[in-house]
C-alpha cells in the first residue's frame, strides 16, 4: 500500500499549489482540502515589505514526522505539504497544505490540523521587514507562540544561537507551542447533514 504521505519539502524555489492538488487527487477522493499561506503585507498594524524563512538542519525530518502524524490520526488518503524558504516578497506563497479524503469533513480537519502542527513544531523561523526599516524575528524557540521584536542589532546573535541550540519541537519534554483546535470547532467548516 503507498504511503499517504505523498509529498513532504522545503524549498528555496516558488511552491506549486498544482502540484499539491495533483499529488492528493484520485478516483477514491471525494474532498480536497487546501491552505495557502501568503505573505501579507501587514502585520501588528504595521506595513510589511518582505520577509526571509530560515529553517533549521531538522526542519524537513520535524515536517516529514507532523505530516506522518497527520495521517495517522485522520482518515485521509493523501498528503502534500511544503514550505518555502529564503526571501519572500508580499504576496509570495509562503506554505502549502492539501489533504485528499473520501469526505471533506476529514480532509479540512486533517488541513487544518497539520498546518497548526507545522507552526507550532517545525523549525522554520521568519525575518519581517517592515516599511519603517524595522525588522523582526518571528518563531524563535523559546517563543512558544508569541512574538517578539528584536532590533537589528541582536537578530544575527539570536539567530545563531538558535540554529546551535536542540529544537524545542524535538524534545520530549517541551511544552506545547501552540494549541490546535479541536475538529468541528469553526462552524462554518463543519460538515452538513447527509453530505460527505
Amino acid at each position: 500500500m503507498p504511503s499517504k504521505v505523498r509529498h513532504v519539502g522545503i524549498s528555496e524555489s516558488p511552491l506549486s499549489v498544482d502540484r499539491a492538488l495533483s499529488l492528493v487527487s484520485g478516483s477514491a477522493v471525494g474532498g480536497i482540502a487546501l491552505f495557502i499561506g501568503t505573505v501579507r503585507d501587514s502585520d501588528h498594524g504595521a506595513g510589511v515589505v518582505s520577509l526571509d524563512y530560515t529553517q533549521h538542519p531538522s526542519a524537513i525530518d520535524v515536517l516529514t514526522k507532523c505530516a506522518e502524524e497527520t495521517a495517522d490520526h485522520h482518515d485521509v488518503l493523501a498528503i502534500a505539504v511544503e514550505h518555502r524558504v529564503g526571501h519572500l516578497e508580499v504576496g509570495d506563497v509562503a506554505v502549502v497544505v492539501a489533504v485528499g479524503a473520501v469526505h471533506r469533513g476529514e480532509a479540512l480537519a486533517a488541513c487544518a490540523h497539520l498546518i497548526n502542527t507545522l507552526k507550532a513544531e517545525v523549525p522554520i523561523w521568519k525575518e519581517q521587514h517592515f516599511t519603517s526599516g524595522v525588522s523582526e524575528w518571528v518563531g524563535l524557540p523559546g517563543e512558544y507562540g508569541e512574538t517578539r521584536a528584536e532590533s537589528v542589532q541582536t537578530q544575527d546573535s539570536a539567530l545563531r544561537q538558535a540554529q546551535v541550540a536542540k529544537s524545542p519541537a524535538l524534545g520530549t519534554d517541551s511544552p506545547a507551542r501552540a494549541e490546535l483546535q479541536p475538529e468541528g470547532a469553526n462552524p462554518k467548516l463543519r460538515a452538513q447533514p447527509g453530505r460527505p
